[in-house]
């Protein structure tokens, strides 16, 4: 973990509610895909916790959904605001586990970390099949950008306006040869993804209200198999094995 000061690049919309962010300054702290930060608003007491899309030696892109006043005060910010961040917060995805052709399943906001994560899975010449999940067509994002990485695209929408009718577990029951899968999104979406017969192993990113976001405070605790585990410090990746619902 590393605490630095971060200047904001630009800030670009994607959908109604969702914004994606650049922040110039010190990654250096960030080792993996799935990792997060945690950002101090002023006039806030609790920080907020935002999964890293991407990053490079000097910048940072984030994928922000607004949900209350704190991420809408932090998508509004001006090109320039400096805002104090944690870096390098919780553990990441090991795609060395994954195999050579796993499956990348996000729903909503949780697509942010597969960014990343598979650009990095093609550098080391894996081959995911992306598929994601939507209510509808008007809130799907990152989709030029998923596509123009060269990975396999399979879209599910709530409502059929766009791609499968359905959830993003009709996508991969259309995987058939998929045995593993690296899962971001909401606990429901994870939950059924779990459930598929089909798959042998998995890594899960797991989202829980945060008090200090470094393992502190106790806050985000979850059961599994081996006893309680924060979800900001032994996770947010959970494997597949040691989930219990």
């Amino acid at each position: 973990m590393k605490q630095s000061l971060f200047t904001l690049e630009h800030a670009r919309q994607l959908t109604e509610d969702t914004y994606e962010l650049v922040l110039s300054g010190d990654t250096s702290a960030i080792t993996a895909p799935g990792q997060f930060v945690n950002i101090q608003l002023p006039g806030r007491y609790l920080r907020r916790p935002i999964s890293i899309c991407n990053w490079t030696e000097d910048a940072l892109m984030l994928l922000v959904k607004v949900v209350g006043d704190g991420t809408r005060e932090l998508v509004r910010s001006v090109p320039g605001t400096e805002l104090d961040v944690l870096s390098g917060l919780g553990n990441g995805f090991d795609a060395a586990l994954a195999g050579d052709r796993p499956v990348l399943a996000g729903g909503g906001i949780g697509i942010a970390p597969l960014y990343g994560l598979a650009r990095r899975m093609l550098a080391a010449r894996q081959a995911p099949t992306v598929a994601l999940g939507f209510r509808s067509g008007r809130d799907a994002f990152y989709l030029e950008e998923f596509a123009a990485l060269g990975c396999r695209l399979l879209i599910a929408t709530e409502d059929g306006s766009l791609g499968t009718r359905g959830f993003v577990t009709d996508c991969i029951r259309n995987v058939p040869e998929c045995r593993y899968v690296l899962a971001c999104g909401p606990l429901p979406m994870l939950r059924a993804v779990h459930g598929l017969p089909q798959l042998t192993g998995g890594q899960f990113s797991f989202e829980a209200r945060m008090g200090c976001g470094f393992g502190a405070c106790m806050g985000c605790t979850v059961p599994t198999r081996d006893g309680y585990k924060r979800v900001c410090k032994d996770g947010p990746i959970l494997y597949k094995e040691e989930i219990v619902w």
